[in-house]
This record gives C-alpha cells, sequence and structure tokens, in this order.
C-alpha cells in the first residue's frame, strides 16, 4: 500500500490535479522548475518536482501547507489516507478530469532540496513597496514603486529586505539585508539579482548590490537602462550568467561597470572587462569625489542623509 502512495507522489501531475480543483496557471510567474498557480479563494501554491521525481508543492500563505499530492489533499479535504487513495485511483482511472493543457504544465525540471527551501521562502515573503530601512538608505516608496523594480524586491516577516537572485534554471537564492546585516538565503547560491528589462534597454548597470544599482537608478537612471547586481564577488556560476547578460543587450548598447570604488570593486571590474563579448562597449563608473566609494553612499551624500 505504501507502494501505491509512492507510484502517487510520482504519478500523479500535481499542476493537472491542482488545475481541475480550480487552481490557474499563472504562466508569467512560472519557470521551467517551478509552476505557479492561484486559486479563487486567494491560495497561491508553487509547484516543483523534488530529485526523487515526487511532484511537491507549497502554499504562499501558509508555510504549514506544504508536501506532496497526499498532503494536497489532506490540507484542502481533511480525508483520511484510505480516501486520498480512492481519490487518486479515481483520478487515474475514468473519473480523471479532463484539463486543457493550457492550464497546466505537463512536466519540470527536478529542483534540490535546498531550491525548493529558497522558494518556498522567498514565494511567502511579500512584495517589498515601503520599509524603514530602505528609506534610511534613501530608497523610499517612491523608488520601490516604480515599474522597473516591480517584484525585484521582497520583504519577510522579520522586515528583512530580500533580493531575489536568479541562474538559468530559475530562483537560486536571495540577499537578506537590514540594518547592520547581510546574508544570504540558507542553502541557496548567487545567480544575479536584475530589474526588470525592456527590448529597447541601451544600458546594462552592473553593480555589487541591489541597493546601489537602485541608487544609480535615482542618481542617473533613464528609462532605458537595466540592472544587474553579483552581490559582492563572483562565484563560479556568475561569470557565464554576466556574459549572457551582455550577449543579450542590443549590439549598440553599453555595459556600465558600476562597482564600488575600492580594490573589489576594481577586481570586478577586470573580471567582468575580462568576459565580455568582442566589440562590446564597457566602461568604468564610479562615484563623483567625495560621494563615498559606492552608489548608495552617493545617493545619501546626494540627499543629505549622511
Amino acid at each position: 500500500m505504501d507502494q501505491e502512495l509512492e507510484r502517487f507522489k510520482k504519478g500523479v501531475n500535481l499542476s493537472e490535479f491542482a488545475a481541475a480543483r480550480g487552481y490557474a496557471l499563472d504562466r508569467r510567474e512560472s519557470s521551467h522548475n517551478s509552476a505557479v498557480m492561484r486559486h479563487p479563494d486567494g491560495d497561491k501554491i508553487v509547484i516543483a518536482k523534488n530529485e526523487n521525481g515526487d511532484w511537491i508543492y507549497f502554499s504562499v500563505r501558509d508555510g504549514g501547507d506544504n508536501g506532496t499530492v497526499i498532503d494536497f489533499i489532506q490540507k484542502r479535504t481533511g480525508e483520511n489516507l484510505g480516501q486520498v487513495r480512492k481519490t487518486l485511483r479515481a483520478w487515474g482511472g475514468s473519473a480523471r478530469s479532463s484539463v486543457p493543457e493550457v492550464d497546466f504544465v505537463r512536466d519540470l525540471f527536478p529542483i534540490t532540496r535546498d531550491r525548493a527551501a529558497v522558494m518556498a521562502a522567498c514565494a511567502q515573503a511579500r512584495a517589498c513597496l515601503s520599509l524603514p530601512y530602505l528609506t534610511s538608505r534613501g530608497l523610499g516608496p517612491d523608488v520601490l514603486g516604480l515599474p522597473i523594480f516591480a517584484g525585484c524586491i521582497r520583504v519577510d516577516a522579520r522586515n528583512n529586505a530580500l533580493f531575489p537572485h536568479y541562474d538559468r534554471e530559475g530562483l537560486c537564492g536571495f540577499e537578506v539585508k537590514n540594518l547592520n546585516f547581510t546574508g544570504f538565503a540558507p542553502g541557496g547560491v548567487k545567480g544575479l539579482w536584475y530589474s526588470r528589462a525592456k527590448t529597447t534597454d541601451a544600458r546594462l548597470v552592473l553593480t555589487e548590490s541591489a541597493i546601489d544599482a537602485m541608487s544609480f537608478h535615482v542618481l542617473q537612471g533613464d528609462a532605458w537602462t537595466r540592472y544587474m547586481s553579483t552581490g559582492g564577488s563572483l562565484n563560479p556560476q556568475q561569470p557565464a550568467l554576466l556574459r549572457g547578460a551582455m550577449d543579450k543587450l542590443a549590439p549598440s548598447g553599453v555595459v556600465l561597470l558600476a562597482f564600488d570604488l575600492d580594490e573589489g570593486g576594481e577586481k570586478l571590474a577586470e573580471e567582468v572587462r575580462a568576459i565580455a563579448p568582442a566589440g562590446r562597449d564597457v566602461r568604468r563608473v564610479v562615484p563623483e569625489a567625495g560621494a563615498g566609494k559606492d552608489w548608495n553612499e552617493a545617493l545619501k551624500v546626494h540627499l543629505g542623509l549622511s
């Protein structure tokens, strides 16, 4: 009987099963390793597949609502295991609902346990439109609410600012920042934090932190610039991600290396120049003399906050 439950965990497409129960697929937020689905009652779930090939989910509004299709049913119906077996046997037979393929994902690339935890933590954080810590750094609601940064900053239950990082497989970690504190998602790895991009963008600004990127936008931004942050020094996977980002910019586009004005920033600038595509216009930019070593310090000087 336990083998039957294991078969259900792998064999029942949880995205399709959820769609049959009223959940709608959000393709804009989904990726090739996660499916985001919403229910009319306000529930939002993220569906993935673990390393064992089991379909798993977690609810954004309830941190204790997560697991496999077994848990999904029990949390929503109160059915015992015997009743769950009957439900899933019927789903696998003639009673299976006909769900249009546009309403679910057929398959997902498996993710590690650590990546699943990162996805859950980030999804359960709320969109950040105002935060005293960021306001103290010159980034108030007028900046956080800009369309270019929509969805790029989140805030957790402890009022920490979260800055999601992505690699080629999707969300892979997030920077955590608050007063006198900087950290990274447990189990996560650095990819790139980025703002929303447009095909008309003519500049790519690279910084060491998302806060510096947003600060640069306040000071020197325009409607044709996109931003990316490395979260500090480069790890082994970031050079390829940066190279890909530079490749995607229009051929006439300019890459600005807005790293800190210190030894670490110069090292980063040299590393990025070395991997830049041939012919790409790459320029080093730093704050004005006396304005500090990074762009947030420059913004605070500009605003009279320091």
